[in-house]
Order: C-alpha cells, then structure tokens, then sequence
C-alpha cells in the first residue's frame, strides 16, 4: 500500500457543501506517478519503489537516466522520489499510481516549497514591533542589539535577523480530503498547501 503521492498545485477555489456553505479548498492535480524502479531488502537493504512525476523532454534528460527510463516504458520525468512500501511484488514497472489510494475523509500532510519573499527585515520576516516612530528616534525597523555582552561574547546561534524570507520546505499537517475526480486526477484539500500554483507537492495519506 503506497501512502505517498506528488501532485502539482493548480490553484485555490470554493466547494458547496449540501447545506449551502462554501470551504475554501485547494486544487491538486495528483500524477500519475509511474513506478520506475524496485528496491528490495536482499539487494539495497529496505523495500521501497521509486516513481517518477513530470514529464520531462526526451532532449533535456541525459543519457544515464534515459538509461533508467527504458525499464519502466521509456518515458522520461522531472522528478524522482522514493515511497516505502511492505511487499515490492505486489508493484510492476512502468505501473501508473493514481488517486485511487485516497478516500474523501482522509487526513494527508502536504510539503512543499513556500513562496520566496526574498531579503527582508525583522519586521516583516519575524513580526517585531520596531522602535518608536516620534521623539527623535532613529530606529523605526532596525533589529536593535543582537550582542551578549562580555560573557558569552558571541551572537547566539538562531538569533531571529534580516534575511532570506520563504522559498523553504514547509509542511501543512492534517488536511482534509473534501473530494476527489478521478477522472481529472484531482484531489480537493480543505486549506490552503504551501508555494504558488504549479509547485511540486508530496502528499502523505496519514488515515
């Protein structure tokens, strides 16, 4: 049983419930995702499958790769995960893996790649207040002493400074499954999932 699948985000959108009220879900296009590889225990030492996502120009994928392709049809993809499974028997190469593996109901944690926000302050990367803005200050945004005086000497390790905002890993835990079109490969996910539309996400079923 697979309980991971990488999907692309399409955008966000309202879904009508019975009653009439709206949730606001995300729409995620979930694979196909093609089963490219088998390891075993005897031979890597654990049982996992690795499956391919995004197709990729035949031009753009070197020739090792390529290599790795024919085993599983030939087609060529953008990006490569591994997915721990109990039985690699019960999966065959070039094997599509769809939305089938979810329920409306499931709960999933999704990870993505936040939007970056590029350099910036305290203020607006971590929500300090700031100086004073009257009375001759002159310290409206600064981040102000980061210093330990003589003991330990030193800026603390994980002192909150200026810097690169977002376009990180972040994992968005307990979404809902509020429906699913198996015909578009569409998942919808009460909530919002990390980056922009089109960011690769990796979907986790936790039950």
């Amino acid at each position: 049983m697979v309980n991971k699948l990488f999907g692309k985000k399409i955008g966000m959108t309202r879904y009508f419930l019975e009653g009439g009220k709206s949730e606001p879900v995300t729409v995620v296009k979930i694979g196909p995702c093609v089963v490219t590889q088998k390891k075993t225990f005897e031979k890597e030492g654990y049982n996992a499958i690795q499956i391919g996502f995004g197709p990729k120009d035949e031009k753009k994928t070197s020739k090792p790769l390529k290599g790795h392709f024919e085993s599983s049809g030939g087609k060529c993809f953008s990006y490569l995960n591994e997915v721990r499974v109990d039985d690699v028997d019960a999966f065959e190469l070039g094997q599509e893996i769809k939305t089938d593996i979810f329920s409306v109901g499931d709960t999933v944690h999704v990870r993505g790649k936040s939007k970056g926000r590029g350099f910036a302050g305290v203020m607006k990367r971590w929500g300090f207040s700031g100086g004073r803005k009257t009375h001759g200050s002159r310290s409206h945004r600064v981040p102000g002493s980061i210093g330990c005086s003589a003991d330990p000497a030193k800026v603390v390790k994980g002192r909150k400074m200026p810097g690169q905002m977002g376009n990180t890993h972040v994992t968005t835990k307990n979404l809902k499954v509020v429906d699913i079109r198996p015909e578009m490969d569409v998942l919808l996910l009460k909530g919002s999932v990390p980056g922009a539309p089109g960011n690769l996400l990796e979907i986790v079923k936790i039950s």
